[in-house]
């Protein structure tokens, strides 16, 4: 008799896998009001290597952390007319509290853009006072009608940042240097993600933003996802909230802003760019557990080794976890962490100890080898840098096997309906065409240079738009 799957296989049904993987692998569960989740400790450990790999990378640019309320006075919202619009459908509205009706509704959280620049008007007085770079970790909630753990939940946890500067030319400069040198940096060196940086359509763009900048993944089922996203907002909440500066000519100036965010869909990403149906593949650089130390049996002499070899990999810079749970079977612990798609599976037994050997179990290329004990130390340093290398060329052959050019809009949608991603010249699609593809639940992802660059402007000749069902 065959054996039953413990995943749900991709080919059968990709959306029930990628349920079956994030419960299995206990990375989160819904929570008790429709579209919130519970983050499970090993999917908010994924969530704290993602946080501590990006914070660094925001703080070398300048931008500082701080922290903003989570309810606004819904007269904020009025105050910039294409931004309130944008959100009004997923607001979540606070009328009553401490039993009593409030004077004036509070918004729960969908963004910070109107009460940050509230504070930004106190705080910027003179040029001295620029350029102003805040970054918040947060929390926000916009009320979903189709949730989906990770992807799409009503709350969700992320970073936005927020910055005023003196000219046009440094808040456009800064908003691509975070698309470019944060984003899209830690995509490629950290998670192994082959990403497309592009511009957003007018119709794509942020609300209230004059140009927003995106990175956009192709997903195991060929569908894309929008990844983070940095947007120069121009001088609109600037106007809207009178931020001004004094310049260094003695005249008062408006700022120029941008803001920019990601959030823990990045962890729903990983799950459909690299898991399989063996369950997650984690990049050795993100992973919190690296290499886990397994005992197969309760020998006190293995336990012992696996201890010792646990130790010599922690001094050598490994994340390690050591599990000497023999009172579990042994083929239980390590389909559990197959699952959970930890890099590297080091197995110790009788046997072994007798041979001098482990056995090392790859996770990203897959397969079993014994290797000498001695040599553990100075080869896995090697091996996660090959996995992680893997990982995102098989990421990038995905998408450029399942890109195709195409010169029509029929094309373009027989093309995407088959899973796959489609080029087609702007020029030649248009918005019009953008409103055609709509109807057939396609989605201009973003726009990019024929030589795949970002472009300046959302019609400079050459524009090429990458068309793509989505997430």
């Amino acid at each position: 008799m065959a054996k039953t799957p413990v995943l749900t296989p991709q080919a059968d049904d990709f959306p029930r896998w990628y349920q079956d993987l994030i419960t299995k692998a206990e990375l989160a569960d819904n929570g008790p009001v429709r579209g919130t989740m519970v983050i499970r400790p090993y999917g908010y450990g994924l969530w704290e290597r993602m946080q501590a790999e990006m914070d660094a990378r925001i703080k070398e640019t300048g931008t500082q952390n701080a922290y903003f309320p989570l309810l606004i006075p819904q007269s904020y919202l009025t105050r910039e007319a294409d931004h309130v619009e944008g959100f009004a459908p997923e607001l979540a509205v606070v009328t009553h509290g401490g039993g009593k009706e409030l004077e004036e509704p509070a918004v729960v959280r969908p963004t910070s853009e109107m009460i940050i620049n509230d504070y930004f008007s106190k705080w910027v007085q003179s040029y001295r006072d620029l350029p102003l770079l805040i970054n918040q970790w947060a929390n926000v909630v916009r009320w979903e009608l189709r949730p989906r753990l990770f992807l799409r939940t009503t709350e969700f946890l992320w970073q936005e940042g927020h910055t005023a500067h003196a000219t046009y030319e440094e808040a456009r400069d800064f908003a691509a240097h975070i698309h470019r040198k944060v984003y899209e940096d830690f995509m490629v060196n950290v998670l192994a993600m082959d990403v497309v940086p592009g511009r957003k359509t007018v119709k794509e763009r942020f609300a209230g933003a004059v140009n927003t900048l995106t990175l956009e993944g192709m997903m195991g089922d060929g569908k894309a996802l929008q990844m983070a996203t940095s947007h120069e907002l121009g001088q609109n909440f600037a106007k809207a909230f009178s931020t001004q500066y004094l310049s260094k000519d003695g005249k008062q100036e408006l700022v120029w802003q941008t803001s920019w965010g990601s959030t823990t869909r990045m962890i729903g990403a990983l799950v459909m760019m690299h898991g399989d149906d063996n369950g997650l593949r984690v990049p050795p650089r993100l992973a919190q557990t690296q290499a886990v130390v397994l005992a197969i049996k309760g020998d006190e002499a293995v336990l012992a080794k696996v201890r010792e070899v646990g130790d010599r990999l922690k001094a050598a810079g490994i994340r390690v976890h050591v599990d000497d749970r023999t009172d579990t079977p042994f083929g239980r612990r390590a389909v559990d962490w197959e699952l959970k798609g930890v890099p590297v599976r080091i197995e110790i037994g009788p046997r072994d100890l007798e041979n001098g050997t482990a056995m090392l179990a790859r996770r990203i290329p897959g397969g079993k080898e014994p290797v000498s004990l001695d040599a553990l130390v100075s080869l896995l340093p090697q091996v996660l840098e090959e996995d992680q290398a893997l990982l995102l060329k098989q990421s990038r052959e995905r998408r450029e096997s399942r890109t195709s050019e195409v010169s029509t809009i029929d094309e373009a949608v027989e093309v995407t309906g088959a899973g796959g991603w489609a080029r087609i010249p702007w020029a030649v699609l248009g918005e019009e065409g953008e409103a055609k593809l709509a109807d057939h639940a396609v989605t201009v992802r973003c726009l990019v240079a024929e030589d795949g660059s970002v472009p300046d402007a959302d019609d400079a000749p050459g524009n090429v738009a990458i068309v793509a069902r989505a997430y």
